[in-house]
């Protein structure tokens, strides 16, 4: 049996289904770009036939991404396989994935099937990819939750019509290891031609087991783990990447498995994630959380200055994690600073690096010292900035004990017109809000609002991050500054130019409701 594992990231499409984690078309491109820098071996791009947006979003990163396989979602019916199609055929390695549920509660309450019909219907589904495209994978949803004796019949259906990869689900994070591995097994000594195709497992992470089942699957045989940056995806999450593979590196005199993942990637992707998705990652998360490598205990302590290994199993360097460190400043040129922002795993063009050296100039003017992660911030500002039809010329607030707070704000239209209100608000970041409101004619819900420290010191830049609803759907800004006022007026623009984008288009929101859900 071979020792390669395979890493299936499912990011951006079951970790976009995480709700409030809408990707656009460039931030999409970003992480498809940064899991290639990864290692990962398949990128699950989207579920073409959901949106316009989805099948823009895995035709792009077909046509960009090279390297990794890249695979498009479809359900077991013609016109999704065809869509699928249709979005990764310009892959240089494309992949189609269908589904079909396959347990006793789907059969008889969503799709009102008998079991012959879903053996009939997962055999044409994978007989029409096939005539497509040589790389197929089938999952039966809801594996976990499936008789054994079906599941096995309807793999080995699937692996007759020509699938080349089975992905055994735990839709809905039933399964417990024992038992999840057991199934493995079955169909391992039972099913006719299960040694010639790889067998993949995915489990979410409802009762806090996906990464422990996905463990116990690949000492049973599985060889292909589907899973996410920091865990991201519908409810609870999926198996995060970054566990599995550290667990299998870490632990490989258990597992004696190998995977193409550059680890010290992890962190830094984490992070990107993170950021794009404004689904920030508990401190005390494995492997990527800010305490995975910090000591507080004097015990503990002690134990690290007279010998690492005593309390850390992984060195923080190996998953990324590094100190923060000078590298450039006022005077620097484009070429160092083009040099640090790919070392960092940005990809920016001509203009785009122009913009962001303009910025980092003008940084370099307000701030004493500049450190890594203020270039990363000025960066993924740039990369998810996107078109805008309303830009912050200006702004002035006044606020304190006693006094009502207010704020004026000058912003200019994309036609050249320059427009000033002001308002009073509870304080000057929701007075500059309302002002934006007012100016613009669009009015939102603030959900949440978050500021942090980008750097260090007391010039360092501010994060600030929102998330609103407007007409139902969710969306985030997020804008940096020196002055976090500022900071929280880009973040707050940024979404209302998303919606301003969209109506100028005559669409709805920048996070239109996915035709079809998809909960494998």
């Amino acid at each position: 049996m071979s020792d390669r594992l395979i890493i299936f990231d499912t990011t951006l499409r079951d970790g976009e289904q995480s709700p409030g984690a809408s990707m656009n078309l460039p931030e999409k491109l970003e992480i498809a770009h940064a899991l290639k820098e990864l290692g990962v071996d398949i990128i699950e791009a989207g579920f073409p036939i959901a949106s316009p947006g989805d099948f823009e979003a895995v035709q792009a990163i077909a046509r960009q991404v090279e390297g990794p396989t890249i695979c498009g979602l479809a359900r077991c019916n013609a016109a999704d396989i065809d869509r699928a199609w249709e979005a990764v055929r310009d892959a240089a390695k494309p992949r189609i994935h269908v589904f079909l549920a396959t347990s006793a509660i789907h059969r008889e309450f969503k799709l009102k099937m008998a079991k012959e019909e879903i053996v009939r219907r997962a055999v044409e589904g994978v007989k029409r990819a096939k005539d497509y495209c040589e790389d197929v994978e089938f999952s039966p949803e809801d594996a976990a939750r499936t008789e054994l004796d079906f599941l096995a019949e309807v793999v080995e259906k699937v692996v007759e019509a020509g699938a080349t990869t089975v992905n055994i689900p735990d839709t809905v994070g039933y399964a417990v290891p024992e038992q999840y591995a057991a199934a493995i097994r079955h169909l391992r000594s039972t099913v006719r031609g299960i040694d010639k195709i790889v067998l993949s497992v995915h489990c979410h992470n409802d009762l806090g087991l996906a990464v422990a089942n996905s463990l116990a699957a690949l000492k049973e045989g599985a060889r292909q783990v589907e899973c996410t940056i920091n865990g991201l995806g519908e409810r609870a999450g999926n198996c995060a990447l970054e566990e599995v593979v550290m667990a299998v590196k870490t632990r490989g005199d258990y597992f004696g498995l190998e995977t193409t993942i550059n680890t010290r990637r992890l962190h830094p992707t984490s992070r990107l994630v993170s950021r794009i998705t404004g689904i920030q990652v508990q401190r005390n998360k494995a492997i990527v959380g800010r305490n995975a490598f910090a000591h507080e205990a004097g015990i503990h302590q002690d134990g690290i200055l007279k010998e690492r290994t005593t309390y850390e199993i992984m060195r923080p360097e190996d998953v990324g994690f590094t100190s923060t460190e000078l590298v450039l400043g006022k005077h620097s040129g484009r070429h160092a600073l083009r040099e640090r922002v790919q070392a960092l795993g940005f990809h920016l063009n001509d203009e785009q690096l122009q913009r962001v050296f303009e910025g980092f100039k003008a940084l370099a003017d307000r701030k004493k010292e500049i450190y890594d992660a203020d270039i990363e911030a000025l960066a993924e500002a740039e990369i998810n900035s996107g078109p805008a039809l309303w830009t912050l010329e200006s702004f002035h607030t006044s606020a304190g004990t006693g006094t009502i707070p207010a704020a004026a704000v000058c912003l200019k239209h994309n036609d050249g017109r320059k427009l000033q209100e002001a308002a009073c608000g509870d304080g000057p970041i929701d007075a500059v809000f309302q002002t934006i409101e007012r100016i613009t004619g669009i009015d939102v819900e603030l959900r949440d609002y978050r500021v942090r420290s980008v750097s260090t010191g007391e010039d360092a830049q501010g994060e600030a991050q929102v998330e609103v609803r407007y007409q139902g759907k969710t969306l985030h800004g997020r804008g940096v500054s020196t002055d976090i006022i500022e900071a929280s007026a880009l973040a707050f623009l940024q979404v209302i130019n998303r919606i301003a984008l969209r109506q100028q288009n005559g669409v709805g929101s920048d996070a239109d409701t996915k035709m079809a859900t998809v909960p494998t």
